[in-house]
């Protein structure tokens, strides 16, 4: 049978002894694309390791901002609608460096981008809990967001490389780091809010611990990027093509699942549910630990299922999971609907990105930055709407819509593998 342009090109996955192994194509078990010069997977585990630790800072930058979401709300004294808005601007600061993110990837490399990320996450963090007016908050969130959306694409980019390298699945391996270290950012700072330290002072605690970790891995990045056929072209072409713009719209409702998760859970289980402020951030960290757990184990369980039972089954259980926490109103069974979501939700993404950063004609530098481009638009759209519909209605209401989103995408995770 001819392949159809939504199918990549899949090599045979080689397991830990260097030999071929067989891929049952019919269960969409398909494998990445592996590098078949270097199939032994210790071949290359200082750049592994280098990329895990990037995946974790990554995650904990940006998991520090959840648990702080409500006191800078209650310090600049502003509604559900206004905080909508100024969350917009991370995502907003993300799309706007985004068209660009795959040219610079080709030009500076992976390196080059990370560090300057690093470099400026250690600024920006302290910085936005020191303002005091919208507007300033406003423009400091606008750069989170646009150093994140370069983050995000250039370590994907370095993690699809050290995978082929590799000669075996690492994608949700690597994405289990990032959660890691969502782990450590939200529930880091949950517990010393909790012990009654400064927000300040556990921003900056945070932003120690990013330094000391990027001074380890960065002389094992990727420090120039290897070029690949077809270089020409650029972001929003890519999207010309069926392949990634399918696996862009998945990771649109996706993003915005995931960007309510982040921005929204701690008001929510502060305002809906009575939780005392210092506490809110646990319902984000419990939803990072099922995450982590899930990625962590999730090459495995790619290896056994297949990628399109994985994607289906993942919607399925994380609309379970929101379905929990919007419609019991109990404390208790609202944080077990934030594990469920978790674990559906886990090895979505990195699958999705395997598969953009792995499509025929298409560049992976220029493909992953597409689809990030479009999963930020479910950013973008996300909390400014979440917002919206909880000053008009209620936040249960605005979460209520996400299981409607994920049950669509596990219905249409077979168009992915086939």
């Amino acid at each position: 049978m001819a392949r159809t342009a939504l199918q990549p090109r899949w090599p045979p996955l080689h397991d830990a002894s260097g030999s071929e192994r067989p891929v049952d194509n019919k269960k969409g078990n398909i494998p990445v694309n592996i590098n078949l010069s270097r199939p032994h997977a210790g071949s290359n585990l200082r750049e592994q390791h280098a990329t895990r630790s990037i995946f974790f800072i990554a995650g904990l930058g940006m998991a520090s901002w959840a648990p702080l979401i409500p006191f800078a709300k209650s310090r600049l004294n502003i509604d559900d609608g206004t905080l909508g808005l100024l969350l917009f601007c991370i995502a907003a600061g993300s799309m706007l460096v985004m068209p660009f993110t795959g040219r610079l990837i080709a030009k500076l490399g992976c390196r080059t981008l990370i560090l300057a990320c690093a470099l400026i996450f250690c600024f920006d963090l302290p910085f936005m809990m020191y303002v005091t007016s919208p507007v300033e908050i406003g423009v400091a969130l606008l750069i989170f967001g646009a150093v994140n959306g370069l983050l995000d694409v250039s370590m994907n980019a370095q993690a699809v490389i050290v995978e082929r390298e590799s000669g075996q699945a690492r994608m949700s391996g690597f994405h289990g780091f990032y959660s890691l270290g969502c782990i450590a950012g939200a529930g880091g700072i949950s517990l010393l809010l909790w012990a009654g330290v400064m927000p300040l002072h556990a921003i900056l605690l945070i932003v120690l611990l990013i330094a000391l970790i990027v001074m380890q891995a960065s002389g094992h990045l990727l420090a120039k990027r290897p070029q690949e056929a077809g270089e020409s072209g650029g972001t929003l072409q890519a999207l010309s093509h069926p392949g990634p713009l399918f696996i862009a719209l998945l990771c649109f409702f996706i993003f915005l699942i995931e960007g309510a998760m982040l921005d929204w859970s701690a008001v929510f289980l502060h305002t809906e549910r009575g939780m005392e402020k210092s506490q809110a951030g646990f319902g984000y960290t419990f939803y990072s630990i099922a995450v982590a757990l899930g990625r962590l184990y999730g090459d495995r369980l790619v290896n056994a299922i297949g990628r399109q039972r994985m994607l289906m089954l993942g919607g399925f259980c994380a609309a379970a999971g929101l379905l929990l926490i919007v419609s019991v109103d109990l404390t208790g069974v609202s944080l077990a609907g934030f594990i469920l979501a978790g674990i559906g939700l886990s090895n979505i993404v990195p699958i999705l990105f395997t598969a953009a950063g792995n499509q025929p004609d298409v560049p992976s530098n220029f493909a992953l930055s597409a689809v990030t481009l479009i999963g930020y638009a479910g950013l973008l759209s996300g909390p400014a709407l979440i917002g919206f519909v909880a000053r008009q209605f209620s936040l249960t209401a605005a979460f209520s819509a996400g299981v409607v989103i994920l049950l669509l995408v596990g219905s249409s995770a077979r168009r992915i593998t086939r």
